[in-house]
């Protein structure tokens, strides 16, 4: 009698295999769900359709108003962005200057014990590597003095200040770069072949002007920041939003047909 069970599941199975399907296997649902496209439900129709009601007075029971103390535009972190940005642009514009300086310095200093009365005509790449990190110092001064007060400092501010920080520190850094290598062979090269000075100064220049397009940027990034910006978000209706020619403003007045028609 132990074995009655098994035998009664044996013939079940070869009964199924007789007719061409397996009771045990489960079924291929994965096949059926990947033929299926699956298609996102409309919730803003099912909101408007369920929630919002055929008049104002209750559609404004839908408002949804800003209760941040300093404003949903303006969260306490949004400094930390343009603090970020400032300090990126000091930070790798001097590191570029500071690459630039002492590579070229290293090839002046090598030159200068066989050529001497070239020291001053080998100088340009030092100053123009200076010059980069001016570029750093200019943005970092303009976005540290539009912080101002941390409870008035837009999110919207602080992305801007992050990119124009970035924007003319890497590119300080880049700069910074090719002018210390260029400087070094450079005015070693000089210092055998005059003729070679001339081909020298406009490589810097070029590589000089990377870190100017970073600047321009930067410029233009902060100069669109300045812009007044309000910290609290005006009042919002979802019931409003999704209404035929509706812009998501609360309604005003009784006479306000916001609501969604269909």
């Amino acid at each position: 009698m132990a074995g009655s069970p098994l035998r009664a599941c044996a013939l079940i199975s070869f009964a199924s295999l007789l007719s061409g399907e397996n009771r045990f296997s489960k079924p291929n649902h994965r096949a059926r769900i990947a033929s299926t496209p699956r298609v996102p439900p409309d919730h803003t129709e099912k909101m408007s359709l369920s929630l919002c009601a055929p008049n104002a007075t209750t559609v404004s029971a839908f408002n949804i108003y800003d209760t941040e103390v300093t404003g949903v535009n303006c969260p306490i972190y949004s400094a930390f962005f343009g603090v970020m940005g400032a300090t990126a642009a000091m930070v790798f514009s001097a590191l570029g200057a500071a690459y630039g300086t002492a590579k070229s310095g290293t090839g002046i200093a090598a030159m200068a014990v066989m050529k001497p009365e070239l020291i001053m005509k080998s100088i340009i790449p030092i100053i123009m590597a200076g010059i980069i990190a001016i570029y750093g110092l200019v943005v970092s001064v303009l976005i540290a003095q539009g912080l101002g007060n941390a409870t008035s400092y837009s999110l919207f501010k602080g992305f801007i200040d992050l990119g124009a920080g970035l924007s003319v520190g890497i590119s300080g850094l880049a700069a910074g770069f090719a002018i210390g290598i260029v400087g070094d062979s450079g005015v070693r090269g000089t210092a055998q072949q005059a003729r070679l000075f001339v081909g020298m100064i406009l490589i810097l220049i070029f590589a000089e002007v990377l870190g100017l397009y970073g600047l321009i940027v930067a410029l233009i990034l902060n100069t669109q920041g300045s812009a007044t910006f309000s910290c609290h978000a005006t009042c919002f209706n979802p019931c409003c939003a999704v209404a035929k020619g509706g812009d998501g403003s609360c309604p005003t007045s009784a006479t306000s047909t916001c609501f969604y028609t269909a």
